[in-house]
């Protein structure tokens, strides 16, 4: 049964990894769009013709760009500023999390990551917007 809806711009350098968020996601009826690093992913988001994802999943480790270089241009920019930005990473130091919240992510995602959770979270997130991070779990061990 597909409860979801809406697009989710998925960025990841490995595939197994984006291709596991696309299939949970397809899966709950979203259309997914991917990109490998923050270059590629800050690229499609500033495609004038292209539509905006409802929420954007990305890494914190990639080359050349980074998740951190990612979401600091998206927090700065104000046609893209209102878009949920989730981190799925392996980097789940306390230093991260404080980081994440400065850097005004919505949702920080330890790997490896429940992939219905992750459903779950996009799909508060497409309805709600950037409120719902108050109700967001910021870390799940």
């Amino acid at each position: 049964m597909e409860t979801g809806g809406g697009l989710v711009l998925v960025c990841d350098d490995t595939e197994p990894i984006r291709r596991l968020i696309r299939v949970n996601l397809e899966l709950d009826g979203y259309q997914v769009e991917e990109a490998v690093d923050g270059e590629s992913l800050l690229g499609r988001l500033r495609l004038e013709d292209a539509p905006l994802p409802g929420v954007v999943i990305l890494d914190a480790q990639m080359e050349p760009r980074d998740g951190w270089w990612a979401i600091a241009h998206i927090r700065s920019d104000p046609r893209l500023a209102e878009i949920p930005v989730l981190m799925v990473t392996a980097s789940v130091q306390q230093h991260d999390q404080v980081q994440a919240e400065e850097a005004g992510l919505d949702a920080f995602v330890p790997k490896p990551f429940d992939p219905e959770f992750l459903v779950e979270l996009v799909e508060g997130f497409m309805g709600e917007g950037r409120d719902y991070a108050g109700r967001a779990l910021d870390l799940r061990g």
